[in-house]
């Protein structure tokens, strides 16, 4: 029964129509309900650090229940995205109404099409990473799969990796080198893979450039059916909903460093690599995306058995919290470098 909880994973959805069909003050809906009322419930809710048994774990795993509500999240984000456009296209509405559903179908793609397309995309069966592809097609971030599998997990919280924020770089300053340096080290990754399976850049086997033109695909056919100004909505929909991944990016690493070893290579990749995130709804509603740490210690394992790891640094708000104060540079250094382990600061 406890693991119903999950379906408030489906309550940004909610907000989002509520956002679309009520327009008014409630086209801010989403935003409302992700930054003001989630972080009120978060300094409320107790949080949790329970360990799974293994026969639970076992049981977790085998059960299909977990998978259906991702895979459910495909139809409910295209279903709302294509309500959300066609209502732009067709109403009158107010410029603030407008901005208010943007920014609505922003935070709907963040946590229902990249958030998921993330879980999906480590998964082993091409089913999964299909819908991962398909998740973020929307979100014109489909090169991060790419990055993300095969460059991030890799150089995570090393200076290779453009998607771990270093010490006092801000927000600001961090969408613009991750945004840039992800899409450029895709690239190399797929010219990397293609080299060595000798084909040339005019292949089947160029995910890279399927990317680019399924996304052009989606953007001519949203042109086609409502004119350039929902074109332009869709654009501004995309780069608001890979904004908020970026900013979850910048609090998941912000600051910590693996030591370089004197061989050259890195220490490996642990759990004390990651900020750990154990308050409850941001759990809940980012299918335990929270619990990053446990992630990158196994990439493989599944949402519904990750945990909360004793070594892992620990955020001091939830995630949506977190967040916000990413947004004040001076008072997110002031709130989380004293909380960065001295060791990583000595190597910076």
């Amino acid at each position: 029964m406890r693991d119903l909880k999950y379906l408030l994973a489906y309550s940004i959805p909610l907000s989002a129509f509520f956002a679309i069909y009520f327009q008014g003050i409630f086209s801010f809906s989403s935003l409302i309900y992700a930054f003001f009322i989630i972080p009120l419930l978060e300094l409320i809710l107790p949080e949790s650090n329970r360990l799974y048994p293994e026969d639970d774990k076992e049981s977790r795993l085998k059960n299909v229940f977990f998978d259906l509500l991702l895979y459910l999240n495909v139809p409910i984000v295209f279903g709302l995205l294509a309500y959300g456009l066609l209502t732009i296209y067709q109403d009158e509405l107010l410029t603030y109404e407008l901005i208010g559903i943007i920014s609505s179908l922003g935070v709907l793609l963040a946590t229902n099409a990249i958030n998921v397309a993330h879980e999906l995309g480590h998964r082993s069966s091409l089913f999964e990473r299909t819908l991962s592809k398909i998740l973020y097609l929307p979100c014109l971030y489909m090169h991060f799969y790419l990055e993300h599998n095969f460059g991030h997990h890799k150089n995570v919280a090393t200076e290779k990796d453009p998607a771990s924020a270093k010490h006092n770089q801000s927000l600001y300053s961090f969408w613009v080198t991750s945004v840039l340096n992800q899409y450029e080290n895709a690239w190399n990754l797929q010219m990397k893979f293609l080299a060595k399976e000798g084909r040339t850049f005019f292949s089947f086997k160029n995910d890279m450039l399927f990317y680019l033109i399924f996304q052009a695909a989606y953007l001519t056919l949203v042109y086609l059916l409502f004119g350039s100004f929902v074109f332009l909505v869709a654009i501004m929909v995309g780069i608001n909903s890979f904004l908020y991944l970026e900013t979850i990016n910048y609090i998941e690493h912000y600051g910590l460093k693996r030591t370089k070893l004197a061989s050259g290579s890195y220490e490996r990749v642990s759990a004390i690599h990651s900020w750990n995130s154990n308050h409850t709804m941001g759990r809940m509603v980012l299918y335990e995306l929270t619990r990053h740490s446990d992630h990158h210690h196994k990439a493989s394992k599944k949402y519904q058995v990750l945990e909360h790891k004793e070594e892992s640094p620990q955020l001091p708000f939830g995630y949506p919290t977190s967040m916000i104060i990413a947004l004040i540079p001076p008072l997110w250094f002031r709130l989380m470098n004293p909380r960065i382990p001295t060791q990583m600061l000595a190597d910076t």
